[in-house]
């Protein structure tokens, strides 16, 4: 949030004269000053607006037995850090993927995630590694125990309700299948 302090010639009915000296030249500064402060407001309001629209990645299809994902893939550090951030809803076999450039234990939390989510960290070979429920809106980390290059976030109990926990194997493209 951006708080502008008006100027005081603005708080007041003052009309500036010429004959005063710095009057009307003060005036003209405070006036540059505030265009410039509310150009700088309405940059950051688009920033921020930009920010709060959930983005829309390419999908790819992944298998969990004979169950179909629709994952959007987030490879970049960008589209990592947005994540799945504000987005109202998400369809019941939808997810994201976020791949690594390499294998290290990786940490994810949910600020500004409105979801309830399950994340599953996955190795290189597609092998599920551990979940972890993670609640919506919260500064806690759910971390990998072992490195690793992907994570798939579905919706909470998505998982647990296909009976896939640690050591099933997910299927799809980037684990070579």
């Amino acid at each position: 949030m951006i708080f502008i302090k008006t100027p005081n010639f603005l708080k007041r009915s003052q009309h500036a004269r010429v004959d005063r000296p710095g009057g009307l030249s003060r005036h003209i500064h405070s006036a540059t000053s505030l265009l410039i402060l509310l150009g700088a407001a309405v940059f950051s309001s688009q920033l921020a607006t930009a920010q709060e629209r959930p983005q829309s990645l390419p999908t790819i299809a992944l298998g969990a037995g004979m169950h179909v994902i629709r994952a959007e893939v987030a490879q970049s550090p960008e589209q990592r850090a947005t994540g799945l951030m504000n987005r109202p809803s998400m369809a019941a076999n939808d997810g994201m993927l976020f791949v690594f450039e390499e294998a290290m234990p990786q940490c994810f939390w949910m600020k500004n995630t409105l979801l309830p989510l399950s994340i599953a960290f996955i190795a290189d070979d597609g092998s599920v590694v551990n979940i972890a429920e993670m609640k919506p809106q919260s500064l806690d980390s759910h971390c990998s125990t072992k490195p690793v290059r992907y994570a798939l976030e579905m919706n909470q109990g998505w998982f647990a309700k296909r009976g896939i926990k640690a050591g099933s194997k997910l299927t799809g493209r980037p684990w070579g299948q």
